[in-house]
């Protein structure tokens, strides 16, 4: 028995893809990502001189600054900051531009579900824009369990209201990798078993966390060949 979704996605249908880059003329880097209708903007700006107090000054800074529809920013948007920025900086080559900090501002144009991993995507095309030296690239998704026990992936904003518990995972793309073959590892795990983030909200099983995280690293798979292809122009070739 399929689960039955409201626009007629199967359970592991993503919806449509877009990603733009360079949208922004003052920006350093910049990019628009779009699934279904959720919608981000990234902006990249830096990397400028000097770090703010507590960072290391022998390494790069990220600075996350996550801008709502409307509104003022609230706990969520705290939230989201954090998660972006820790995600960014396991991605990014830190030691090449020490004693600088990259800005990266996120806004966001609709939410209609999958929102943080939809500004994950979209500040990974605005920072290859930019130039910023990348360790890879990392392509984000969101995987929910609903109350009959079926993983479904990148839902919508009513689909997610409806669920039992959900997951954000962020995959490295191991294809896209500027690292030696040696050092293809994330967490000691070789990359393509790896996993960069991953924030779950509700109470979920672990076997049907490790479903999700089966099922999102497929998913991925695919979103990796279409980031590629929409950054093609600003990626070194293989």
């Amino acid at each position: 028995m399929e689960i039955d979704r409201l626009d007629g996605r199967t359970p592991n249908q993503l919806r449509p893809l877009a990603c733009t880059h360079n949208v922004l003329n003052r920006a350093h880097g910049s990019a628009s990502w779009c699934q279904g209708d959720t919608k981000v903007l990234a902006a990249v700006y830096g990397p400028k001189a000097g770090t703010k107090k507590n960072e290391n000054p022998e390494k790069a800074c990220i600075e996350v600054i996550w801008k709502p529809k409307t509104g003022q920013s609230g706990k969520t948007e705290r939230e989201y900051e954090m998660i972006l920025k820790r995600t960014l900086q396991s991605i990014c080559i830190l030691t090449l531009n020490p004693n600088t900090t990259t800005s990266v501002i996120i806004q966001v144009v609709n939410d209609d579900g999958a929102l943080l991993p939809c500004a994950i995507n979209a500040a990974c095309a605005a920072l290859v824009d930019a130039g910023i030296p990348l360790k890879h690239l990392a392509v984000a998704i969101c995987c929910c369990l609903a109350e009959s026990g079926y993983v479904i992936l990148d839902p919508s904003k009513l689909e997610e209201q409806k669920m039992k518990a959900f997951v954000y995972l962020v995959f490295p793309n191991s294809v896209l990798s500027n690292l030696p073959e040696g050092q293809l590892t994330v967490q000691g795990e070789p990359m393509e078993h790896g996993i960069i983030t991953s924030v779950t909200q509700g109470a979920m099983p672990v076997d049907d966390y490790l479903h999700c995280l089966e099922r999102g690293r497929a998913a991925t798979a695919k979103m990796s060949a279409f980031l590629r292809k929409s950054l093609q122009p600003k990626l070194p070739i293989d």
